[in-house]
């Protein structure tokens, strides 16, 4: 029976370590995210401006 308590103890323990180790992963990924959706809303920005440069330069163009 004490086997098995600390054998039930040392998986216990096991996965309070885990829990936390998950915990601040998913922490760090879920800021990850956000800076990566901040920095994905700009370049679509960036490219809308250029896709709209473009084509105002081609709207310039004489036609042939």
């Amino acid at each position: 029976m004490e086997t098995e308590l600390a054998q039930l103890e040392a998986q216990l323990e096991h996965m309070i370590s885990q829990y936390g180790r998950l915990k601040n992963d998913n922490a760090a990924l879920r800021s990850r995210v956000v800076q990566l959706e901040g920095e994905n809303r700009r370049l679509s920005d960036k490219v809308r401006l250029a896709a709209d440069r473009l084509e105002s330069l081609l709207d310039k163009l004489p036609e042939a």
